[in-house]
Formats: C-alpha cells, sequence, structure tokens
C-alpha cells in the first residue's frame, strides 16, 4: 500500500474515533440537558411555580437546595463554572453564600441584581416601591411590556426565578425610610446596594449603613449623562461634576457628621441635560397623580439606558470581587495632565542632581513618574493617606509635592520612589529608616507595602 493510501486510512480512522467521541459528548449533554431541565422543573414546581409562567406567588425561601451545598450541585455548578475558574471554588463559595440586599430597582438596580443573580449569590433581598412604566423599558434590565404595571420588586424576582431558581429571593414592595431601617438592614447583609435615586431616601440608608457597620455601595446620578469611559468607583470625597454627589456629601455631614468612607460609581461627566418639567397629557391632571409614594417629587429627566445599565454592571463586579475577596485598586480620581507628571520627572531629577550629584540614578520616565504619582499615591502626600483626608482634601497641586527617594541606598526607580510635600521632603532627606521604623512603625509599613505593591506589578 502506497504511502498516500496509507494517509488516508490513518486520517479516516482518527475521523472516525473523533466522530464517537463527538457523539457521545453530544449525547451525553443532551441527556445532561434533559436532566437539567427535570431538576429546575421540579425546583420550580416545589415552590408552587409553574414552569413558563411567572405570575405564582413565590415561596420566601425559594432555594431548594441551602446556599452552603449549592456549588456541590451539578447544575449550579456548571451555571456557574466561568465563575468558578476566575475565583477559585473556594471564593466563589462565598460568593455563594453571601446575602446582598438591593434598594432600588430601576435602570441601576435591576442590572445590578441581575448581574449579582448570575455571579451566584445565594440570597437576594430586592426593595422597591415603585411599578414597571413603559418608558422604564429602555434602561431595565429584564422587564417587558407584560410587566408594565407590575411591581420592580416582583417583576425581578418572576424573571430570576428563571434565570438562578436556587437563590433565595425576598422581594418587598415597599419605601426604604428610617421607619423600615431595621425591617430591612437586619440579618446582617454582607453587601448593601443603595440605588436609589431621591436624596432624602438615599442619604437615610447611607446614614443607616454607616451607623450599623455594614458594607454599602451607592449609585450617584446616572442620568443625562452619555460617556461610558468616565464612570468610576471612589470615595464619596472623590466624586465631582455630580450634583447628586454634592447634595449627598452634603446632607451627610451635616445631618450625620458622617464625611467620607461610603464607595460610590459615579460618573466624570457633567450632565448632558437638565430636569425636563412635568408636562400633563390632560388639563386635569396634576404631577401628584403620578405619584406612587405620596411626597415623592415627580420628575422626568432624559437617560440614555446603557448608562444606568453600566452603573448596575460596575455596582455588581464591585460587590462580586468584594464578596470573593478579591484584592484590587480601583482607578484613583486624580486630576492631572501629562505636563504636570513631566514637571514631577524634572523636579526629580533636580533634586538628585542637588543631594546627589548627579541624576544617573533616576530610573523612571514621566509614564512612569505618572504611576508611582497617581496609582501608587493617588495624587496626595504620602502622609496624607488616611482615608478621611482624600477627596477636595488632596494634595493635588503639583507646586506643593515632589518625589524623593524612600531609601537613600538605592536608586530612584519606581519601588523607591515616595510623594511628599517640599517640608515633608527636607525632614525625610535628613533622617533615616531605622528611625522612621522606629519612631513611625505605622507610617514605615504602609510605604513598605505600597512600594512592594510596584515591585510586583514592575515584576522587579
Amino acid at each position: 500500500m502506497g504511502e498516500r493510501a496509507k494517509e488516508w486510512l490513518l486520517a479516516a480512522g482518527a475521523g472516525a474515533a473523533v466522530g464517537a467521541l463527538s457523539a457521545a459528548a453530544i449525547m451525553n449533554l443532551l441527556s445532561r440537558s434533559k436532566r437539567r431541565e427535570g431538576y429546575v422543573r421540579e425546583l420550580l414546581e416545589s415552590n408552587g411555580i409553574t414552569a413558563g409562567t411567572g405570575n405564582a406567588r413565590f415561596s420566601r425561601q425559594l432555594g431548594a437546595i441551602g446556599s452552603s451545598d449549592l456549588l456541590s450541585d451539578e447544575v449550579v455548578s456548571e451555571q456557574l463554572t466561568r465563575n468558578i475558574q476566575f475565583f477559585g471554588m473556594d471564593s466563589q463559595k462565598k460568593v455563594t453564600e453571601s446575602y446582598v440586599v438591593v434598594i432600588g430597582l430601576g435602570g441601576v438596580g435591576s442590572h445590578a441584581a441581575s448581574m449579582l443573580l448570575r455571579s451566584g449569590v445565594g440570597r437576594l433581598l430586592l426593595v422597591d416601591f415603585d411599578q414597571v412604566s413603559l418608558s422604564s423599558l429602555n434602561r431595565h434590565a429584564v422587564a417587558t411590556r407584560d410587566d408594565v404595571g407590575t411591581p420592580k420588586a416582583l417583576c425581578l424576582k418572576k424573571h430570576f426565578s428563571m434565570i438562578y431558581p436556587e437563590c433565595q429571593i425576598d422581594a418587598r414592595v415597599q419605601l426604604y425610610d428610617p421607619s423600615s431601617e431595621v425591617e430591612i438592614l437586619s440579618g446582617q447583609p454582607d453587601f448593601v446596594l443603595d440605588c436609589i435615586d431621591n436624596i432624602d431616601t438615599k442619604v437615610a440608608l447611607l446614614a443607616a449603613c454607616v451607623r450599623r457597620g455594614l458594607k454599602v455601595l451607592s449609585a450617584m446620578g446616572a442620568g443625562a449623562r452619555a460617556d461610558p469611559t468616565r464612570i468610576r468607583v471612589a470615595d464619596l470625597r472623590e466624586s465631582s461634576n455630580d450634583p447628586l454627589s454634592r447634595s449627598v456629601r452634603y446632607r451627610l455631614k451635616k445631618e450625620h457628621g458622617i464625611e467620607g468612607g461610603i464607595p460610590v460609581v459615579f460618573s466624570l461627566e457633567k450632565p448632558k441635560a437638565k430636569l425636563l418639567p412635568f408636562q400633563a397629557s390632560k388639563e386635569e391632571e396634576t404631577p401628584s397623580d403620578y405619584q406612587v409614594v405620596p411626597g415623592f417629587r415627580v420628575r422626568i429627566i432624559p437617560v440614555l439606558g446603557t448608562i444606568p445599565a453600566i452603573f448596575g454592571q460596575v455596582m455588581a463586579s464591585y460587590v462580586a470581587t468584594q464578596l470573593a475577596g478579591l484584592d484590587f485598586q480601583t482607578e484613583p480620581v486624580v486630576n492631572l495632565d501629562l505636563d504636570h507628571y513631566r514637571i514631577l520627572h524634572q523636579r526629580l531629577i533636580e533634586h538628585e542632581e542637588l543631594i546627589y550629584g548627579t541624576a544617573e540614578q533616576v530610573l523612571v520616565d514621566a509614564e512612569e513618574v505618572m504611576y508611582i504619582v497617581k496609582e501608587l499615591w493617588r495624587g496626595r502626600s504620602a502622609r496624607d493617606q488616611n482615608q478621611k483626608d482624600t477627596g477636595r482634601k488632596m494634595w493635588r497641586s503639583v507646586n506643593e509635592l515632589m518625589l524623593v527617594r524612600w531609601d537613600k541606598s538605592k536608586p530612584a526607580g519606581v519601588s523607591n520612589l515616595i510623594l511628599l510635600k517640599f517640608s515633608e521632603a527636607d525632614a525625610h532627606e535628613s533622617t533615616t529608616l531605622d528611625q522612621i521604623k522606629e519612631k513611625e512603625p505605622e507610617f514605615y509599613s504602609m510605604v513598605s507595602r505600597v512600594l512592594k505593591r510596584a515591585e510586583v506589578e514592575f515584576a522587579l
């Protein structure tokens, strides 16, 4: 038999083998799919839900399987495969055993809740007093025209039960206010998401979370904006260009003595439009006719549906990673441009020449200075890194900042430069690391930890 014929036979044999394996895999997949359908149907029916319908009343404890055992189930573990691969089994288990409260289920909250559900959070409390409207369909995560007029909380629960029926979902058609604080915030939630757009309610919720020691993430204004690249997560003090942020900051400080320490999702973009006046469709109608809850101002704000959705996705990503224990640094809000970093770089060179007689040991350029100033020191002096000193108190003026070596015996590289004010730099040059370690152990440990991060990220 010729070599050509042998090659054809080998190829045919290999193809047959692959085909057999493929067929087996397909049959197994179909079998598992059938088993999965039966499993989900039984799970739904055991909780009084008919598959394919969503208007039945749901039991308060929806999951048939305890949250601690969820990942041992074949269907659940397959559904969460990508998360398990990303986080690892132990970290995903933390997510699956978590309890999260989402208050406000509009464009932001519905998307946040949806992705937390899809991330495997085992228990959700969904709170909103409002109903799905036709105009909210441009930004709501799951609502359809059939859901118009349905309370948003029940709408989400109906759809969520089809996506991840093992999740324990408590949906409450309720307004959050101080009188409902105990009912809604009890039960030791692992995280609270504030997706409320009414300032009185928002301030009351945030103050309650701080008072109770609960982790909370708050959404600021998402309406009247269009640029997704300007969305950030930062401390409330650092949020800017957002009228809602300013009002919340003022009210929290004045009424509750809270000046920060609350992470928020906000946009650096200035609003592209203003609130529109109410326009009744009939002469006898007034704004109060459209209030679901008395006392809530009816307003019309232009909203590009994608932006609230992205806000919600950002919130869900932040919370899921926090629950899993994944450590990452949010991008700091530092208002400096490249020219400022070039000035700081030149100032470093001049300082090195003055102190050491040469700038040969300056191993960074302007872009690396940007990393050091922005990512490591967040645009402020290394001695002003306490959380209470963020935001408007940050030392952002290049006229008051300079880079100096931390360890004078080592070159001025990315892992050996700290940002200080001029007076602090002079004092630093006249002391030693041993003296700092002895007199200021906390400061020494903090700087060492920050510089170690640069070492790791630059693989030094």
